[in-house]
Parts: structure tokens; C-alpha cells; sequence
């Protein structure tokens, strides 16, 4: 197995144990706690990794390193961060779960669709949409139906999602040298 794609793998899963710890924390600073979490900083990394691989390794090796990412990514939010007496906790892994296998596989399908445009067209437009179907459906199966204000949540790490997508258009341009399009 190639290193890139292991160390892409590792990474992916400890973006995804990384953002399910830190969503359960809004930030308590300038009034955010009702709109935003940690959790919107560190995920959209996630779409970083995602469209590396696409771009060096092509769709297929992209949608494998989504289920191994998923495999330990969840695998590993169940061992270390449920709380299998707190039914919020059961369902923000659920929540990820779904919500991440269809964000990155739409991701990883736009990216490929987009791929001969402008370097930074198919990152971009597959990250900004990976990121708007993630959060929504991640949102919506964490936390409907309790008191948390998860639509006004889901719009503030939204909102960081898009800037973050957008500042992680500098790393993955760095990145092209080291990971050569296929």
C-alpha cells in the first residue's frame, strides 16, 4: 500500500474522532455558544484530505480512503467519545457517521467531475457542497427534537466551514507538488 494513502487514512480518521469530540462544545466567547462549535474548524480539513487523494490517486482510491476513514474514524468516536448512556452522544455518532459517508462521496464524485478545470474549481465547489449536505444532515440527526439550537448551530459551523474550505485552497495548491495529479 502506498504511504500517502495510509498516512491520508490516519489522518482522515483522526480529523473525524477529532471533529466529533470537539462539536459537543460550543464556543462559550462573543455570544457564539449559540451558533458555533469547534468542531466547524477542524472537519472541513476532511474535504482536504478527500480531494488529495482524488486528485493524486483518482475516485476509487478517494472512496476507499472515505470507508477506511470511516471505519476508523467512527469506530474509534464509539470506543473513545460516546457516552452510551447519553442518547445525544449516540446520536452525534449516527449523525456523523451518515452524515459523513454522504458528504465525502458527493464529494469525491463533484471532484472528479470537476477535476479538468482550474486547480482550485474542483476542490473548492466539492468542499463548499460536501460541506453545506455534512452539516445539514449531521445537525438534523444529532440534535432535532432537543433544546439544542441545532439549525442556528448548524449555520454558524456552516459559515466557518466555508471560510475554512476556502483557506484550505492554500495547503491543498501547496500540496499538488507533493500529491501529482493522476
Amino acid at each position: 500500500m502506498n504511504k500517502s494513502f495510509i498516512l491520508l487514512s490516519f489522518l482522515m480518521g483522526v480529523v473525524v474522532v477529532s471533529s466529533n469530540f470537539l462539536v459537543q462544545f460550543p464556543i462559550n466567547y462573543y455570544g457564539l455558544n449559540e451558533i458555533l462549535t469547534y468542531g466547524a474548524f477542524s472537519y472541513p480539513v476532511a474535504f482536504l484530505i478527500t480531494d488529495l487523494a482524488n486528485r493524486s490517486f483518482g475516485k476509487y482510491v478517494a472512496r476507499k480512503l472515505v470507508y477506511f476513514g470511516f471505519i476508523l474514524g467512527i469506530g474509534l468516536t464509539i470506543l473513545f467519545s460516546t457516552n452510551f448512556s447519553d442518547l445525544i452522544s449516540i446520536r452525534i455518532a449516527i449523525g456523523s457517521g451518515v452524515a459523513f459517508l454522504t458528504a465525502q462521496l458527493l464529494d469525491v464524485q463533484i471532484f472528479d467531475n470537476l477535476r479538468k478545470k482550474k486547480w482550485f474549481v474542483a476542490p473548492l465547489t466539492s468542499s463548499l457542497i460536501g460541506s453545506t449536505v455534512d452539516t445539514f444532515i449531521f445537525f438534523f440527526i444529532s440534535f432535532y427534537g432537543t433544546n439544542i439550537p441545532w439549525f442556528t448551530l448548524a449555520l454558524g459551523d456552516l459559515s466557518v466551514k466555508i471560510f475554512v474550505a476556502m483557506i484550505m485552497l492554500i495547503p491543498f495548491r501547496l500540496l499538488l507538488k507533493t500529491f501529482k495529479p493522476i
